[in-house]
């Protein structure tokens, strides 16, 4: 029983029948993952996370009656425990950037290998983020087109040795726990040093901070 609940419950959003089949291949052999719904269309993923409180959506981005993104964003306002994370054939900048600031914590292609597919989930529902190396590289030309405007943010000059190194275990998707054991220390000085990262940068999001530290190479894009 106390191994059911340790599942990652899941809900899979994708208007194919083909594209769920075979996502959920995927994941049925993973003893810590659950699909425990599906959804066709971005209205009813929003029904359904209501409904049956996965931890977090599988979500495309084309869907009928209410797309990805629109449901994204009624998702991280009316439910901010679920995670999202994106699963599209699209690497449209604008589409990635609209993404981006939806709320969504990831942004994997659906060319992804499984493992990357697994290794996205395990990231987005630990508390980080994960995007795919050619969304990476999106972000990061976006912020240097953004930087070449005048609007480069220089806040990472003030943050200290320590804080850039939670700034790069964020963006690499580590959760707390594991950045408090890897740092050797406990996880409320994590907590601590993740939101004076926050408040310093005045970014408040994983998807955020994640772009910001590719962006100024304090995190890689593998």
């Amino acid at each position: 029983m106390s191994k059911r609940k340790n599942k990652i419950k899941i809900l899979l959003a994708d208007d194919h029948p083909v594209v769920r089949k075979g996502i959920g291949s995927c994941l049925s052999s993973l003893d810590h993952v659950e699909i425990v719904g599906e959804a066709i269309d971005g209205r009813e993923a929003i029904n359904k996370v209501a409904e049956l409180s996965p931890h977090l959506v599988l979500m495309d981005i084309d869907m009928p009656n209410m797309s990805g993104l629109d449901a994204t964003k009624v998702i991280r306002k009316d439910f901010p425990t679920v995670k999202v994370l994106i699963l599209s054939v699209h690497t449209n900048k604008e589409y990635v950037l609209q993404i981006i600031r939806s709320g969504a914590q990831g942004y994997v292609l659906k060319d992804a290998s499984p493992a990357d597919l697994v290794r996205a989930i395990e990231s987005v529902h630990s508390g980080g983020a994960f995007f795919s190396p050619d969304i990476s590289q999106i972000m990061l030309d976006q912020y240097l087109a953004e930087s070449s405007n005048g609007e480069e943010n220089s806040s990472s000059k003030n943050l200290t040795t320590r804080e850039r190194e939670v700034l790069a275990m964020i963006a690499e998707g580590q959760s707390n726990k594991e950045m408090a054991s890897n740092l050797g220390v406990g996880v409320r000085t994590i907590e601590t040093h993740r939101e004076r990262v926050m408040n310093k940068l005045d970014i408040h999001s994983v998807a955020g901070l994640t772009k910001y530290a590719i962006a100024n190479g304090i995190a890689k894009l593998d």
